[in-house]
């Protein structure tokens, strides 16, 4: 649909039925795929009435992490899980994954209402039944709660914005792949029209709607930002303003800290004064709208091709593994068989073993990496124990540290 259509889309709404549950829109049918997602029937008062799916490999490791994964519209969890490919990354690197899934009458898209107040605030409906879904998993699997993350294509993205302001305290980190800033919009109308022109807004408005959105006030989750230059569904535009969220939620300027390629695209990092990065923009240039896919650094490639799912030379679910920090090492199931005669560097789990993710990009001046953040506004709230370090100074050793990281000249 051209931009022109999408335009006079706009000033037909009023007229269309149905408005505020899209019933009368036209959408693609949700193709069967098979998994090995289960499904999961009990897990709460599920007050957004969204179906629980997830996968947890064999001998899952104690204190395991879990990935949450949003789906985008048209899309089924099962779905989704084949393209991104994130069951298998799950299976590799030993942790555990919950994919909701939008059910046809709560949105006939088959779109988390990532717009909807009444699915978008804390303690109600859809974002409630996704935190629900979440505990279900920590007690069946003994999850790590300091290691939970979430991620999610468009309106799963959208919904990734929602989980990560309105439950910090539960999610480490968050992933957005053509996305949408939490708060927003309140309605189908406001929706769309920040899909389609995303009005620019302050960093203090954007930062506040997610500081408002709960009583937490740190630490914040990291965040991973994805989009596709070319994206006609989404404005790319979005992207920014998600960055702009975050930076602000974080205290953080909005320089970057270090500029950047990665598999041919252009690569932007924020990170604290103990140089961890806490906020990461990757730009898909001439990529529509859809998760990029690719080779991983380990030579794999996760997921497979369909609608939304396009191949762009670079791996978004093993990147955004990578940045949650789940490969660090394989998963090896403590009954699986262990060939004798092979050396280490015949072995197939040996070719997965991930690489050290380099920035090919020269070293960073580092008047540019120290100027930004001395000018950085400090926490307006008093420091805690938890960012007392940080409100005292610039620790110039971790920055420096960072920097030369950043570059690939240090490990």
């Amino acid at each position: 649909m051209s931009l022109a259509r999408n335009i006079e889309f706009l000033r037909q709404l009023p007229r269309l039925p149905g408005m505020n549950g899209w019933d009368g829109l036209n959408h693609p049918a949700p193709v069967a795929t098979r998994g090995i997602l289960v499904e999961t029937k009990q897990f709460g008062t599920n007050p957004g009435d969204l179906r629980m799916f997830s996968y947890a490999p064999a001998d899952l490791p104690a204190s395991a992490a879990l990935v949450v994964v949003l789906h985008g519209c048209g899309q089924t969890a099962a779905g989704y899980d084949v393209g991104a490919g994130w069951s298998t990354l799950a299976k590799h690197y030993g942790f555990a994954l919950l994919m909701p899934e939008q059910q046809p009458g709560n949105n006939a898209h088959g779109c988390f209402n990532w717009f909807n107040p009444e699915d978008t605030k804390r303690g109600h409906g859809e974002t409630c039944s996704i935190r629900q879904m979440t505990a279900r998993m920590v007690a069946d699997h003994k999850i790590d709660k300091r290691r939970i993350f979430v991620a999610g294509l468009s309106a799963g993205g959208a919904m990734t914005s929602v989980m990560l302001a309105t439950y910090p305290d539960v999610f480490a980190a968050g992933a957005i792949i053509a996305g949408l800033p939490y708060g927003i919009a309140s309605n189908v109308r406001e929706a769309l029209s920040g899909m389609l022109r995303s009005p620019a807004r302050s960093s203090g408005e954007l930062g506040n709607l997610v500081r408002n959105a709960s009583k937490h006030r740190a630490p914040w989750p990291k965040v991973s930002v994805w989009h596709g230059t070319a994206d006609r569904t989404v404005n790319p535009a979005n992207a920014h303003e998600i960055v702009k969220q975050w930076l602000d939620v974080h205290r953080l300027p909005s320089h970057p800290m270090s500029e950047g390629v990665v598999d041919g695209y252009p690569h932007q990092v924020w990170w604290n004064t103990d140089g961890e990065t806490l906020v990461e923009s990757y730009s898909i240039t001439d990529m529509a709208h859809g998760t990029p896919l690719g080779k991983a650094e380990n030579d794999e490639r996760y997921g497979k091709e369909g609608a939304f799912l396009i191949e762009a030379g670079i791996s978004s679910s093993h990147h955004i593994a990578n940045f949650f920090g789940l490969t660090a090492g394989i998963h090896q199931p403590e009954n699986a068989a262990k060939p004798a005669s092979r050396t280490a560097a015949d072995s197939p789990s040996a070719k997965l073993i991930p690489l050290a993710s380099p920035i090919s990009a020269p070293a960073p001046a580092l008047n540019k990496v120290l100027r930004p953040l001395a000018a950085a506004k400090k926490p307006a709230n008093p420091p805690t124990e938890q960012n007392a370090k940080q409100a005292g100074g610039l620790d110039v050793s971790a920055v420096i540290t960072r920097a030369l990281t950043a570059a690939g000249l240090m490990k």
